[in-house]
């Protein structure tokens, strides 16, 4: 899945704490998480995809996910939501 359907979505958070409260919402279609990011911050996030079976992508940097995601700074993680 690329950035493209990020950037195109309509609906989307960004930022570890928003991208776990979609998840615990039900509303997280597709996580994107860098691979840059520290694993200390983005543990929980992948923990939390495992266990509700959501797909994660995996974003070359920061940088590239925050572009993405339509803000002018860097980005640990996102997620288009339902």
């Amino acid at each position: 899945m690329s950035l493209e359907k990020l950037n195109q979505a309509k609906e989307k958070v960004v930022g570890v704490k928003e991208t776990l409260r979609a998840i615990d919402e039900g509303e997280a279609k597709t996580i994107y998480i860098a691979k840059d990011a520290d694993e200390n911050i983005v543990k929980p996030l992948k923990l939390k995809c495992e266990e509700k079976q959501i797909d994660i992508v995996q974003v070359t940097s920061m940088k590239e996910l925050g572009e993405a995601a339509g803000i002018e700074v860097k980005a640990t993680s996102a997620c288009i939501r339902d």
